[in-house]
């Protein structure tokens, strides 16, 4: 993985595994899913609300290690809102 990425397990409604991970490109995060190790990763145009809040965690546990930088907690959190207004943290 790159150093922009970060990656975690999920189950899908169906109670499939889904691994999936975020990419920093920019100020913008890309989502990818696979179902299988060795399929195509595919990338997510829509992440769910469950993905973000994921990503949210995961980044504001690196912020406390000096991984990321602090306002990149703030630039999801308003991604967020965006896509998901009534979103509480």
């Amino acid at each position: 993985m790159h150093k922009a990425e970060i990656g975690w397990v999920r189950r899908t409604a169906e109670g499939t595994k889904l691994d999936v991970f975020a990419r920093r490109v920019g100020r913008r995060w890309l989502f990818f899913a696979r179902a299988r190790r060795y399929e195509q990763w595919q990338p997510v145009p829509e992440p769910p609300l469950e993905d973000w809040l994921e990503l949210l965690d995961a980044v504001q546990r690196r912020v406390a290690r000096r991984l990321f930088p602090p306002d990149e907690v703030d630039r999801i959190k308003q991604a967020i809102l965006q896509r998901y207004p009534d979103t509480q943290f």
